[in-house]
């Protein structure tokens, strides 16, 4: 087994294709976890004597559980043996899905929730684990990739979880996704190799020098307001969109909207697209393009009225266009970060992470206000206004 010692070792010469293909498989099993009480909050809410008015609650405390970890458990990964630390984390994830599978009251469930959102950061700690094993010449691409595991695992994740509920239960999902974090977790720790950071930092030092990261890296700043700008942008649009299929215009049921949620899978193509193009050097003009093609998607939404099929193709280039620009400049967002040094990578992670989660959150809350208040139309501005905003402050950039 190949072991990485500390940050100053050697650097590797490669990546094996399969170590990739377990990073990137290994991403996307574990943040589906975040994503499979979406789809299914209703049922759940109703199984578990949850008021209606309460069931995004179920979503919620995962959120918070996955924001909490980003800040307390992902920048142990500059501290600790990072397989170690990995597989302990996705095992602690298994415990949270049986619990929330076990669960036949809201308050049991909702514990369940906050500790799988907290443990799914395991996919924070993996990400800045394959930019060590990755030689500078490749480490976009080899990042990239295992983000496009990342990805097809947020976007499988609804549909998957949906169709298990529908011909079993949704306790069922959280069975299998336990049985799943189990045997992940068992594999990691026998094939992944080892890597031990050189920091000798106490838990309460490394917690307070991310302040001091925050205030002294200006990258770090820059690439999480670009991202945070695009995510709450992709956050609206897909809180808002599931409203618009539901509604008059569309009549779309619940399986309809899971399929037309697939479309947007279409966009994890850009993540190997970008990593290639962040390691020969383009990430600010690709960086624009990124933002001006997410504020393009919201902008085809308003061509026509909703309802003809004319509207639901453009729906779904939007859907494209947006998942594209938000993909891609989230590598190029880790590329960046990555190459200031091994051994605050997963810090400047967890930062990057927490402050576009944070976004993504608030642009939730925004395009339900403003699909109540205004309907799509007001949704769509608000959303396309928000990359160009980040345009322009990419704009004041030096070169």
């Amino acid at each position: 087994m190949t072991t990485i010692t500390s940050d100053a070792g050697p650097e590797p010469d490669s990546v094996s294709t399969w170590l990739t293909f377990l990073l990137a498989l290994s991403c996307g099993l574990v943040v589906a976890n975040i994503y499979y009480a979406q789809p299914l909050a209703g049922p759940i809410a109703a199984d578990l004597g949850l008021l209606p008015e309460h069931a995004g609650l179920l979503v919620t405390m995962t959120q918070l559980g996955y924001g909490a970890g980003l800040l307390l458990i992902v920048p142990l990964g500059d501290l600790i043996e990072n397989r170690r630390l990995v597989s302990t984390v996705i095992a602690l994830a298994a415990v949270a899905l049986a619990a929330a599978a076990l669960s036949r009251h809201p308050l049991p469930f909702l514990a369940a929730a906050l500790s799988v959102g907290f443990s799914s950061v395991a996919v924070q700690i993996l990400i800045p684990y394959a930019g060590h094993l990755a030689p500078a010449r490749i480490r976009g691409q080899v990042v990239a990739n295992v983000t496009s595991g990342l990805m097809i695992g947020v976007m499988l994740a609804r549909p998957a979880s949906s169709f298990i509920a529908s011909v079993s239960s949704w306790h069922m999902v959280y069975w299998l996704s336990a049985a799943l974090m189990v045997s992940l977790a068992i594999l990691l720790r026998l094939t992944l190799p080892t890597r031990m950071p050189q920091a000798r930092l106490s838990y309460g030092a490394l917690l307070r020098s991310m302040v001091h990261l925050a205030r002294t890296t200006p990258v770090l700043r820059r690439r999480a307001l670009y991202q945070a700008s695009l995510f709450a942008a992709f956050s609206l649009f897909w809180t808002t969109m599931p409203l618009v299929l539901a509604g008059p215009a569309f009549r779309f049921s619940q399986s309809g909207i899971a399929l037309f949620a697939l479309v947007g899978a279409a966009g994890v193509v850009s993540a190997p697209l970008a990593g290639r193009v962040a390691d020969r050097g383009w990430t600010r003009p690709a960086t624009a393009a990124a933002l001006l093609l997410a504020s393009i998607g919201f902008a085809l939404t308003m061509i026509t009225e909703p309802g003809s099929t004319l509207s639901l193709a453009l729906f779904a280039a939007a859907a494209i266009a947006i998942d594209f620009g938000v993909q891609a400049n989230v590598v190029l967002g880790f590329r960046a970060l990555f190459v200031l040094g091994a051994d605050a990578r997963s810090r400047l992670n967890g930062l990057y992470m927490a402050t576009f989660f944070v976004a993504g959150a608030l642009g939730s809350a925004v395009g339900g206000w403003a699909y109540a208040t205004g309907g799509w139309l007001l949704a769509a501005a608000i959303g396309g206004v928000l990359p160009l905003c980040a345009l322009a402050y990419l704009a004041t950039e030096s070169k």
